[in-house]
């Protein structure tokens, strides 16, 4: 179902909302290609948006504090030290935004933008595809991109980002989705949540949130140590994870509303942040998959190179067994 949100930069923007029939559903703006609805039913039947939302569009297109809530985030998610980087021995200067530092995309990044969008049904999933063209030196990076942000709903409960790119010349790419998810469907803080992670090992930051010299730090036995589930109350985070599989990365769940959430992706980390400094601080946590941070300037990281010929690919499902009615996992 498409319906008008409002226009922005004279572009109209639309929501689609994917529903599964089975008090399970997602609605998605083109404004950012952005996750603004999540619903999901507790263990009573009754439904909630689990994800932040905030109240109209002028508060997403405010550009002067962009908190980036659901949307998608590029060409590169997080922060790019000095806001250049090198490619084949060319220095390429990007938009410092944050700083001295490049960060989500830069001060126009994809989530200031109106993607184009088609919906479509496939078999029991139903699908919503959003493109973006970014042409070469947009906020400073080479080459033209077409962007893809592709959201997959079915009724067995899983929730299939997907993220596509191809590029006219060799550049840097790394896309997530940076939505705050609250299972108690936004009527309490996280602090009710417990959160498991896939990971030992984290990436260690300075106060500008660039990664330090060295490798990734061992988090055993650390406030950090999110191997077996753990209260999220008083829990600070605005970390970057090492994830030491690429199947799954984290599961949140909330015993009060009986929610659980299992997040898998294919990509080799994921960021987390507790949204401490948040408008409404602790509104939800953010649980963003994709590549480490100032990758283009760290050549011991994963690297984020894409050149043209290739497609950048980045797949993470979220999973709510309670949409499909139980709540048991073999992992």
């Amino acid at each position: 179902m498409r319906t008008p949100v409002g226009r922005t930069n004279g572009a109209d923007v639309h929501a689609y909302t994917l529903d599964a029939g089975n008090g399970f559903a997602a609605t998605v703006w083109t404004y950012g290609a952005t996750l603004v609805e999540v619903l999901v039913p507790d263990r009573a039947g009754r439904v909630g948006n689990v994800v932040v939302r905030l109240p109209d569009l002028g508060s997403y297109t405010d550009r002067r504090r962009p908190a980036y809530v659901g949307a998608t985030v590029g060409r590169y998610c997080r922060c790019v030290s000095g806001g250049r980087f090198t490619l084949d021995g060319v220095e390429h200067e990007l938009d410092r935004n944050e700083g001295g530092h490049h960060f989500h995309g830069g001060t126009l990044g994809f989530d200031g933008h109106v993607w184009e969008a088609d919906a479509e049904t496939r078999g029991d999933r139903l699908v919503l595809r959003l493109t973006l063209e970014s042409p070469d030196g947009d906020q400073g990076y080479p080459g033209d991109l077409t962007a893809e942000a592709r959201y997959e709903l079915s009724p067995d409960g899983r929730l299939a980002l997907t993220f596509g790119a191809v590029t006219t010349a060799p550049t840097i790419v790394g896309l997530t989705n940076h939505a705050f998810w609250n299972l108690s469907g936004g009527s309490e803080p996280i602090d009710g949540h417990r959160l498991a992670l896939n990971s030992r090992r984290t990436v260690a930051f300075d106060d500008d949130l660039v990664p330090l010299p060295g490798p990734p730090r061992d988090l055993t036995g650390t406030a950090l140590d999110h191997t077996e589930p753990r209260s999220l109350a008083g829990a600070r985070l605005d970390n970057f994870f090492v994830l030491d599989d690429p199947a799954w990365a984290a599961e949140l769940s909330h015993e009060a509303s009986g929610r659980t959430m299992w997040v898998t992706t294919d990509q080799p980390g994921l960021g987390v942040y507790s949204a401490d400094h948040f408008h409404r601080p602790r509104a939800g946590l953010c649980l963003e998959a994709g590549a480490w941070p100032d990758a283009p300037n760290r050549p011991d990281f994963p690297s984020v190179r894409l050149d043209p010929g290739q497609r950048y690919v980045h797949r993470t499902v979220h999973e709510f067994p309670i949409a499909r009615g139980h709540s048991d996992r073999a992992r």
